[in-house]
């Protein structure tokens, strides 16, 4: 009888484990985005240039309206977007808009307006496509006992635990892949030529110590490039 109840148990921890929702995903990416820019404040780097920050913020301010017209989930969202001098994080957006950009990363690329408008509309179309959720589901599906334990410790293992991130790479390949085409898109319809936005791409390349290679969960930077001239071509030939 205990050994039936245990299995119920576990049971109906997997099941809600697995029925993981957006709303969850997005509460847990608060919290920890919350963390950090408490982190930047404490440390005086918090939106520490007033012009970068500025800029970045000019440059997303028409990128957010057209991924809330285009995704109208996002549009009810709390999106925030910091910047840092430096740090590790180049770039990255958590569930629900909440957003990061380095400023050492934007100067080491030298990225014009329209580069960096790449660069947010990227990290915007991975919120606004659910990337996080969808990771987390992936967790749970090649590593099972993921569903048994806390959600707060898979946050952390999804960026951390060697194994659970090797297993995870290839979904994160194609996430990227995902996010460089819905990016540009989303920028071109914002209004960006879609050369000049794929030059983002480029200068990646240039700056890559090995760019025809996979960097773990990133497509080869001369692939990028690749796909984002041939997707911004297209672009612009069925714009005319």
């Amino acid at each position: 009888m205990l050994r039936h109840l245990l299995a119920m148990f576990l049971a109906l921890q997997c099941g809600l484990a697995a029925a993981l929702t957006q709303a969850e995903v997005m509460a847990g990416a608060e919290r920890l985005y919350r963390e950090r820019m408490q982190e930047l404040a404490a440390q005086h780097q918090l939106d520490a240039d007033p012009a970068f920050h500025e800029r970045v913020l000019r440059i997303a301010k028409p990128l957010l309206a057209q991924a809330m017209h285009d995704y109208p989930e996002s549009a009810a969202w709390a999106w925030e977007i910091h910047t840092a001098p430096g740090g590790d994080e180049n770039a990255y957006a958590m569930a629900g808009g909440k957003m990061l950009i380095s400023r050492a990363y934007v100067h080491k690329l030298s990225l014009s307006d329209a580069e960096l408008a790449m660069l947010l509309a990227h990290e915007i179309c991975h919120s606004v496509l659910r990337h996080n959720l969808v990771e987390y589901q992936e967790a749970m599906r090649v590593a099972p006992e993921w569903r048994e334990r806390p959600f707060a410790e898979l946050e952390e293992a999804v960026d951390n635990d060697s194994a659970l991130m090797r297993k995870l790479a290839p979904l994160g390949i194609r996430q990227e892949q995902e996010a460089d085409r819905e990016g540009l898109k989303l920028a071109w319809r914002a209004g960006w030529q879609g050369p000049a936005l794929a030059r983002y791409f480029h200068k990646l390349m240039r700056s890559s110590h090995a760019p025809n290679f996979e960097q773990f969960a990133h497509p080869a930077p001369s692939q990028r490039w690749k796909a984002a001239q041939e997707l911004a071509a297209a672009l612009e030939a069925a714009g005319h």
